[in-house]
């Protein structure tokens, strides 16, 4: 795509416009801490009209500095309007610090015109919206991206064709793949599916009906997760989402219909200069990974924050922090300062020691292959690599780094179960704290929830010394059922002198089952920069399921969505499972 000249001689004459950003905007600005002092005072045009390439009207709010002089363009792209906490967070904090800031609502949204797509159009609209901002008299030809979640899919949709002027992003608890945001494999991430639905059903209509939507669904959460069958059971609290149903009632990331949705490609090969931003406990954290790691692969330039937050908190109480790392970046590739870019690559909250870390990479060493030792075949320790320790659990309830010897006279081919518990999907184990979109997210005590009988604990004796992980954790499990359907969630936590158990990553898997065969699966638990201090325990966590986070498993081999008929199911954990924890080497 050509890109017109910037020649400030050559551009017309712009008049400024004399209003100010909105009095909330104005208020939310000024209970910051912790912030850069302002360079500029602010003005805003609100609802400009920029043309989409299908003659759609995406509406527009323009922030910029009021001085003389060329500023770099940031653009915002939203399906979640263009008021709080956007034109504070974004419009205003960016404008007073020298940068022109476009806040825009998706098509569908804030008043935009055509339909809301949850993937199809962003693409062409992002490219719609560069092709305008070339003759903006105020335009220096120099643009970036910035936002969170959705706001960080529309910058992948244009990066797949970056223009030209692109020449930063930053990325912050952001999405790329929709089909993950609302399945595990073939699992309905059910509190995902509905929360994402009330935000962009509601939140661009403004504060007040997105609240009471908000709490009208909280209100009927249990009612809906609880209904049989699930579909169509959110209508009572979010009214008609069609494209919710179809997202939730398609769970094979094959499906047709999400071809496209998908936006990994971009960051292969990608040369804009790209910073992530993510949080331990951020619902998007994988997909913050993934994308760093393809950005790697390929030679892009990038840079990876990971602090203790969840997808919220990243933008209230880490907002000081993501805002000066964000920041930083920007004047670093749109203003050739890189006087505040930090010195290495990767920088991660440790849990278990509230301190922060420098890393040339992420991960430091070479991630776990849990794969490389069949879990048939493990006969000691000795199968880890050099960044993995295993612990293995034993009939107990320990959790041990020595693999548990087969009792005298077992067969090999055949070894005694080490556990099993009951799932009743009518009775399914409940969510607690991990990586969320709700309020509910984060490390919480895990104490009622091993109290359950349907929750399996294994753990290891008080440490002699500390034990730091840093990297990507998996179990390694073999399951039987009698059902032939089975989920797994699967926790690390760290256990304090008190008996506290707190959570610090997990993962989930659907499994299938033949007769009293056990099924095999690496389980992959997210990742993780933790310390376990001396007198701390770690303790694994097996259970089957957390609900509402995923729907739960019938025990039918029914749809989630469509099933009316519950079955429990026994679950038997075998020897051969391991928990993978990986450490600096």
């Amino acid at each position: 795509m050509a890109s017109r000249t910037h020649d400030a001689a050559a551009r017309p004459a712009w008049t400024p416009s004399a209003r100010k950003p909105p009095l909330s905007s104005r208020l939310m600005r000024s209970i910051w801490r912790g912030l850069p002092a302002k360079r500029y005072d602010v003005g805003w045009e609100p609802g400009l009209v920029v043309p989409a390439d299908d003659g759609s009207p995406l509406v527009t709010d323009h922030y910029f500095p009021r001085a003389d002089g060329d500023f770099p363009t940031l653009l915002v792209r939203s399906p979640y309007g263009r008021g709080l906490p956007w034109s504070p967070q974004y419009g205003v904090l960016f404008a007073e610090q020298g940068f022109h800031v476009i806040l825009q609502s998706c098509r569908g949204t804030g008043g935009s015109g055509g339909a809301f797509h949850y993937w199809r159009n962003e693409a062409a609209d992002g490219l719609a919206t560069v092709s305008w901002l070339r003759d903006q008299p105020w335009f220096d030809g120099t643009l970036g991206t910035i936002g969170p979640s959705y706001l960080g899919y529309v910058q992948w949709a244009l990066a797949l064709d970056p223009p030209p002027e692109l020449r930063a992003m930053v990325v912050q608890v952001g999405l790329h793949d929709p089909h993950a945001l609302f399945h595990s494999g073939r699992a309905l991430r059910l509190e995902n599916a509905l929360l994402v639905g009330v935000g962009v059903a509601h939140q661009h209509r403004g504060a007040v009906p997105f609240a009471k939507a908000a709490l009208r669904l909280q209100r009927r959460m249990r009612d809906i997760v609880g209904a049989r069958p699930l579909r169509g059971a959110y209508a009572s609290a979010l009214g008609d989402v069609p494209w919710l149903d179809d997202v939730m009632t398609h769970p094979d990331a094959d499906d047709p219909y999400w071809d496209g949705a998908s936006l990994a490609r971009a960051a292969e090969g990608l040369s804009v200069p790209t910073s992530l931003v993510t949080g331990w406990h951020d619902a998007l954290a994988d997909q913050t990974f993934e994308q760093y790691a393809r950005l790697r692969r390929t030679g892009g330039e990038t840079a990876l924050l990971v602090g203790p937050w969840t997808h919220t908190s990243a933008l209230q109480q880490g907002w000081p922090e993501v805002f000066a790392e964000s920041l930083a970046w920007l004047r670093a590739h749109l203003c050739g300062d890189r006087s505040g870019l930090r010195p290495t690559r990767v920088r991660v909250h440790v849990g278990g020691e509230d301190a922060w870390r420098d890393l040339d990479d992420w991960p430091p060493s070479a991630p776990p292959s849990p794969d490389a030792t069949d879990a048939t075949d493990a006969t000691d320790a000795t199968d880890a690599t050099d960044a993995t320790d295993r612990w293995f659990p034993t009939p107990d309830g320990h959790l041990t780094r020595s693999h548990p010897a087969t009792p005298a006279g077992s067969s090999s081919a055949a070894p005694p179960p080490l556990a099993s518990f009951r799932y009743d999907p009518a009775d399914p184990t409940p969510s607690i704290g991990g990586a969320l979109l709700s309020r509910t997210a984060g490390p919480r005590d895990n104490g009622d929830l091993e109290a359950r009988e349907d929750v399996l604990t294994f753990t290891g004796p008080p440490l002699a010394e500390p034990v730091e992980i840093l990297g990507p954790v998996a179990a390694r499990l073999r399951v039987s059922t009698d059902t032939g359907y089975a989920d797994v969630f699967t926790r690390l936590c760290d256990v304090d002198e008190r008996g506290r158990s707190t959570n610090v990553c997990d993962g989930f898997a659907q499994l299938e089952t033949v007769g009293e065969e056990p099924a095999e699966a690496t389980v992959p638990m997210s990742s993780a920069a933790h310390r376990f201090p001396a007198g701390h325990r770690i303790r694994w966590q097996v259970s089957g399921g957390a609900h509402p986070r995923y729907a739960p498993n019938p025990g039918t081999g029914e749809p989630p969505m469509d099933a009316v008929g519950l079955e429990p199911t026994r679950i038997t954990l075998h020897t051969g499972c391991a928990l993978l924890l990986p450490h600096d080497g």
